[in-house]
């Protein structure tokens, strides 16, 4: 496929910008290395030694950073994924003392707090999309337990006055040398995470914390997502508590205790939660401010604290978004061009589903109120069916009964032949359903283009492949034809999807159910708000879809007009269950049917 005639290309790159500007996004890591290295030579051993502290806190706040800033969910537990670093790499290198083999044991430091942080984490996500507080909470209670553990077993710990006399690294003297591998790892820790977040997985990471719920409907296991970056941002914790033992040559329980977990998520928030470079800054920023107040000002935790409820109230992006915002206009990012890429198959087992769908007297209530009450319904095969009948009637309960958003108290749901009452969304999504919701749901603060990146991705992306570049230039044939078929899309690629309109927004969330090429879809009210116009392009997107993915539709509508021109066969529901079915004429002619809903028009 050429790239000038792909609907998602960027305009070109302007060549005639300075080489400087073309390679803007590696100004950032070029000019942090320069100031680690400059750093000993401009200052004293002592500032040195100072900044590397402050450095070591500062990527553990990455850490918090990530979680916080990219995923949305707060963590107040990183001091213990840094004090377990730092108590076991001060153990091992005590007992190397004695015996050199304990040195090949060192990556343990910072791999068993990561394996530990992954643990909680999928123990947590795994129960429900919605754990924000209580992960918080959770997190918090670990630390403190922690620091009482610390405290409490001397023998491995030293308890309340610490693990005493850790030698230095090999090699690495604690007041001058030391210095390198801790800028080494703080320059390691930020490229690798900024470059993380410009790749799907950092587009997925946003759109977490912007809807989490949505994205499960593309088949993404957010829980496993989740677990993953805590295990990262966990990694990033017990790195640095690895080199802060032979750096300070001591660690005591404060080192996993609440206090430096509070003081990890003021660095992230005043240096900018939302990006790496944002959280080191803060870290050394206020490190070294405290420091300098410590000693010359009574009430210097004063300051601190109006500082960062400051910050917290004016500055949500931080020191490094007050920095950068302003040079934004002055220096454009020129756009980089490359050819797309035809996007691998779909994993759905397209042969194995059957095109079959199943209720068997479906029952369901929320606080004792009757949802549905012995629904049964069954589909079989391809083609574009309708759910109708009047508000209240149950329709997009049956919806949320199907994809796992509302429990089932009785009967049989299968989908493709298996049972699927008790499966959670994104396991649904994996057999080949695709939902629009009743009110446009899309990731509002994301673009247009990574929309529809998104629900490419659905049920192809890998995890290796969620770290490669080459997945942001995806393109299939049906994308082709649908921004063909809603060309404003196309205008507003790079536009937030939050600021398009209702009809756009409308023509999205269609366009990103489809583009997994699930073999089901379930319609809610795709036509509701739109103009004539605009209900008529998507009535045309509707039967183009489900023709060329030989796909089944279901779609709740009210609009009988909408309903004449494309339904080959009609459900009405009524109080939970279902009512009538046939063609749109025999269910119009149905007594039972016209005496309960009578439908609209545009």
């Amino acid at each position: 496929m050429d790239a000038v005639d792909s609907p998602l290309d960027p305009p070109a790159p302007d060549l005639s910008a300075p080489p400087w500007l073309r390679a803007r996004h590696w100004m950032a890591p070029v000019l942090l290395g320069l100031s680690l290295v400059l750093l000993p030579v401009v200052g004293s051993d002592y500032l040195a030694y100072q900044i590397a502290l402050f450095l070591l806190y500062g990527v553990a706040a990455q850490g918090v950073a990530l979680c916080w800033g990219q995923l949305g969910f707060l963590s107040l537990g990183h001091a213990l994924f840094f004090g377990l670093g730092a108590y076991f790499s001060g153990g091992m290198l005590k007992a190397a003392q004695t015996d050199a083999l304990w040195y090949a044991a060192l990556p343990l430091a910072v791999l068993g707090p990561a394996l530990l942080a992954w643990v909680i984490g999928h123990l947590v996500f795994v129960r429900s999309h919605r754990s924000g507080p209580y992960f918080s909470l959770i997190t918090l209670a670990l630390t403190m337990l922690g620091f009482l553990a610390a405290g409490r077993f001397e023998s491995i710990t030293g308890g309340f006055t610490g693990l005493n006399d850790i030698p230095e690294l090999p090699g690495f003297d604690r007041y001058t040398r030391m210095y390198w591998p801790v800028a080494a790892l703080a320059l390691i820790t930020t490229v690798g995470l900024t470059a993380l977040s410009r790749r799907p997985i950092g587009t997925l990471w946003q759109a977490i914390a912007q809807n989490e719920d949505r994205l499960q409907f593309f088949g993404f296991a957010t829980h496993r997502i989740k677990a993953a970056a805590f295990a990262l941002s966990a990694l990033c914790a017990a790195a640095a508590g690895a080199l802060f033992a032979p750096h300070q040559g001591i660690v005591t329980p404060q080192a996993l205790g609440f206090v430096l977990a509070t003081d990890m998520v003021i660095w992230a928030a005043v240096g900018g939660k939302a990006s790496p470079y944002g959280a080191l800054i803060g870290a050394v920023a206020v490190g070294y401010a405290s420091s300098e107040l410590r000693d010359n000002f009574a009430y210097w935790e004063v300051i601190i604290a109006i500082v960062f409820m400051a910050v917290v109230r004016f500055l949500p992006d931080g020191i490094v978004g007050l920095v950068m915002r302003p040079l934004d206009p002055l220096w454009p990012v020129p756009p980089a061009s490359a050819s797309p890429i035809v996007a691998p198959p779909t994993a759905i087992d397209r042969e194995g589903a059957g095109l079959a769908l199943r209720f068997d007297d479906i029952a369901s209530a929320v606080g004792g109120v009757a949802i549905l009450n012995g629904l049964s319904l069954q589909l079989a095969g391809a083609g574009v069916r309708c759910l109708i009948g009047p508000n209240g009637a149950g329709k997009t309960s049956s919806f949320n009964a199907m994809t796992g958003r509302l429990p089932v108290r009785g009967g049989e749901i299968r989908i493709a032949g298996r049972r699927t009452e008790r499966w959670p969304a994104w396991r649904i999504a994996r057999l080949g359903v695709g939902r629009k919701f009743q009110i446009p749901t899309v990731f509002a603060r994301l673009s247009v283009r990574d929309n529809l990146a998104i629900a490419l991705w659905g049920n192809r992306l890998s995890a290796w492949q969620s770290v490669q570049a080459a997945p942001a230039r995806w393109e299939t044939p049906l994308l082709h034809d649908l921004l063909a078929l809603f060309p404003t899309l196309r205008i507003h690629l790079d536009v937030d999807a939050g600021s398009l309109s209702q009809g756009d927004r409308q023509a999205l969330e269609f366009a990103m159910t489809a583009l997994p090429q699930p073999w089901l879809l379930l319609l809610d009210e795709p036509c509701a708000g739109l103009s004539p116009g605009e209900t008529q392009r998507m009535i045309d997107a509707i039967v183009l879809v489900a023709g060329q993915l030989e796909a089944a539709a279901l779609v709740i509508e009210h609009d009988m007009s909408a309903v004449e021109r494309i339904a080959q066969h009609v459900y009405v529901m009524h109080q939970g269950r279902l009512l009538a079915e046939g063609s749109l004429r025999e269910v119009q002619a149905d007594e039972r049917v016209r005496a309960v809903y009578a439908g609209g028009h545009k």
